[in-house]
C-alpha cells in the first residue's frame, strides 16, 4: 500500500515536497516512481528511481527542476518540485514496481502499486 501527501496550492515558481509511504510487503518493491495527471489528460511520468536509489529518471519538463529521492530504511520515496509552473498543476501519484528495468521506468504499466494521488495547484 502507498499513501501519498505534501500536495497543496502554491504560486508559480514556488516549491512542494511530496513524500510517499509504502508499507505491507516493502520488500518486494524495486524501482519506484512518480507521475501526475491533469484535468483532461492521460496520466504521465514525471520521475523515477531504482531500489538502490542510485538511477534516476526525469521527464523531460521537470528536469533540473524536481528531485526524486528514496528513503529504504523508511521505506519512502519523495518528489522535491521547485519552480513550479502552472502547467504543473495536476493530480500526484506515487507508484511502486516488483521488478523495473529501465527500459520501463517511464511506463505506466510497469508499475505493480498506486497511491492514491495528491493535489497539486500552482496559480500563476
Amino acid at each position: 500500500q502507498l499513501q501519498a501527501s505534501g500536495g497543496g496550492l502554491v504560486q508559480a515558481g514556488g516549491s512542494l515536497r511530496l513524500s510517499c509511504a509504502a508499507s505491507g510487503r516493502t520488500f518486494s518493491i524495486d524501482g519506484m516512481g512518480w507521475f501526475r495527471q491533469a484535468p483532461g489528460k492521460e496520466r504521465g511520468f514525471v520521475a523515477g528511481i531504482s531500489r538502490s536509489g542510485g538511477r534516476t529518471y526525469y521527464a523531460d519538463s521537470v528536469k533540473g527542476r524536481f528531485t526524486i529521492s528514496r528513503d529504504n530504511a523508511k521505506n519512502t520515496v519523495s518528489l522535491q518540485m521547485n519552480n513550479l509552473k502552472p502547467e504543473d498543476t495536476a493530480v500526484y501519484y506515487c507508484a511502486a514496481s516488483n521488478e523495473l528495468s529501465y527500459m520501463r521506468v517511464r511506463v505506466l504499466q510497469a508499475y505493480d502499486y498506486w497511491g492514491q494521488g495528491t493535489l497539486v495547484t500552482v496559480s500563476s
